[in-house]
């Protein structure tokens, strides 16, 4: 290019020349810079845009002639079952997700069931009254706010008149476009009337590096390692870096005209994961939670805590999780398992093997080793009987005999207040019958009696807020918890039941049994 007197010479690629003149010089120049700096502009708009976008919905699937198979228990009322979904997507690529067809089976098992799903403020309203607006419900919750719940659950629920909760990372709202909704779709959401929106943190749903050798772990429930400064957070670093978090998401909802969430759902289920807090920042954490919210959830507990009175009171509520690979009969059956039953609906548990769970004992374990039908692996075998059924029993009888006993190395147990934090177990030995108490926040007590040695005893447990009275072969009672504990969340719990064999020849013939086991109100 040359410049000759007031006008420029442009060489273009084909070698010829144009000549502009200084006035579309400057026109030229001047458009060029508001290009330049509009650019940014663009692409703010064009990040907006995608943040505002609404997908297309897909309609709801039709149900084929053998999407209900398996049945779900009809008790006379139960406590509501809150269900874990994470995202809906016709072609899934994780097992966090289910196909459209997967949930349209499960609502269709449950509306034929004669189940009715609850909002937010009726599940809150439940846990702070113990009532419900049906018999039997669910409260269906999406963790991550994901695109697919607009786009292909949406129209689900729709087809089978239910309703749902999204707990949204907020800060991740209107990104990663398609995967998470955006504001816009959350907006559609809420005024159909299905959707409400609760808290799963601001930008807390990620992992991170937790001491010096880089293992990873969720950045709400630890302290992070701070590279440039060769150390781990503070606990005054931890603390407010969280309460920015939460006030962060909180903040969010305000500013797009959502109701305040009441409820939180734990990142990565992290109250029962490993964790480099110490028990003051862990109570830190349930402190910030608790101030700002009704009661949090997660899909892992060390203790059985379903919908109810126990939980209530922890403020935490246990979730059942639903993934891509739960079948629709392994669907029923883990229902069926936290449906909550009254005493005298399960009269004769040793008749229903499939009430039975077996946490700690060898694989294949089964009823059989406890009732002698079968011989046990190892030299103690446990059993719980319907431990998220049974969470909030607190007034029942339990008789059992127990057969096979032999000396001072073979005994039977019978637990009642599973899961409390005061459970009582009752041991007996062919000539002796131990009671012991485990609270929680306290000593174990254990008392001690003498009987009549025999290879069959007969147990019996009357449970009540106030105490535990147990009788053997009719014996003098013995109690344990004696009206120190009169508060039902803290005393409530099902059955377990134990056998031990420590003798020599640990052979079916003198393996210690129950022959009966019944529970009455």
């Amino acid at each position: 290019m040359r410049t000759r007197g007031g006008t420029r010479t442009t060489t273009t690629g084909r070698g010829t020349g144009r000549r502009l003149s200084g006035a579309a010089v400057r026109s030229a120049s001047a458009a060029l810079a508001a290009v330049v700096v509009a650019t940014p502009f663009l692409g703010a708009w064009s990040y907006e845009n995608a943040r505002r976008a609404v997908s297309a919905q897909a309609a709801a699937p039709r149900a084929g002639q053998d999407a209900l198979p398996g049945e779900i228990v009809r008790t006379r009322a139960s406590a509501p079952i809150v269900l874990a979904y994470h995202d809906v997507n016709p072609e899934p690529t994780n097992d966090y997700t289910l196909t459209p067809r997967q949930l349209d089976t499960q609502l269709a098992k449950l509306a034929a069931a004669g189940y009715r799903s609850l909002t937010t403020e009726e599940f809150t309203r439940y846990l702070a009254t113990g009532t419900t607006p049906a018999p039997h419900t669910v409260y269906l919750t999406f963790d991550d706010g994901t695109r697919g719940l607009w786009a292909h659950a949406d129209q689900v629920l729709a087809k089978h008149h239910m309703h749902a909760a999204s707990f949204l990372i907020t800060g991740a709202v209107g990104t990663h476009r398609p995967y998470y909704l955006s504001w816009a779709e959350i907006d559609l959401m809420k005024s159909s009337g299905r959707w409400d929106f609760q808290d799963h943190t601001h930008l807390s749903h990620e992992r991170a590096a937790i001491d010096a050798a880089g293992h990873q772990g969720s950045v709400l429930a630890n302290r992070l390692w701070l590279a440039d400064e060769n150390r781990l957070e503070t606990e005054s670093e931890y603390r407010t870096r969280v309460r920015t978090d939460l006030d962060e998401s909180l903040r969010a909802f305000s500013d797009h005209r959502l109701p305040a969430p009441q409820l939180f759902a734990y990142p990565f289920s992290e109250t029962a994961g490993p964790t480099n807090l110490a028990a003051r920042d862990t109570s830190v954490l349930e402190r910030l939670l608790r101030e700002r919210f009704t009661a949090s959830l997660t899909n892992v507990s060390s203790r059985p805590l379903p919908a109810g009175p126990r939980a209530a009171a922890a403020r935490q509520v246990q979730r059942l999780e639903v993934m891509r690979t739960t079948s629709t009969n392994t669907f029923a059956k883990q229902l069926n398992e936290w449906v909550s039953r009254a005493p005298d609906e399960v009269p004769e548990p040793l008749r229903a093997p499939e009430q039975w769970q077996f946490p700690g004992s060898p694989s294949g374990t089964g009823l059989a080793a406890l009732t002698g039908k079968g011989v046990a692996n190892g030299t103690y075998v446990s059993a719980v009987h319907l431990p998220m059924g049974t969470a909030d029993w607190n007034t029942y009888r339990v008789s059992a005999t127990v057969a096979g006993l032999s000396g001072t190395r073979t005994s039977a147990s019978v637990e009642v207040g599973h899961g409390s934090l005061v459970p009582v177990t009752v041991t007996v030995s062919e000539a002796g019958v131990r009671v012991t108490e485990r609270p929680a926040d306290g000593t174990a007590r254990v008392t001690t009696g003498r009987l009549a040695p025999a290879a069959e005893h007969r147990l019996n447990l009357e449970v009540s807020p106030g105490g535990v009275h147990v009788t053997v072969d009719g014996g003098h009672p013995l109690v344990a918890r004696a009206a120190k504990e009169p508060d039902p969340a803290r005393t409530g719990g099902g059955v377990s039941l134990a056998v031990r064999n420590e003798a020599d020849e640990a052979d079916e013939a003198v393996w210690p049994r129950f022959r009966a086991l019944r529970i009455s109100p």
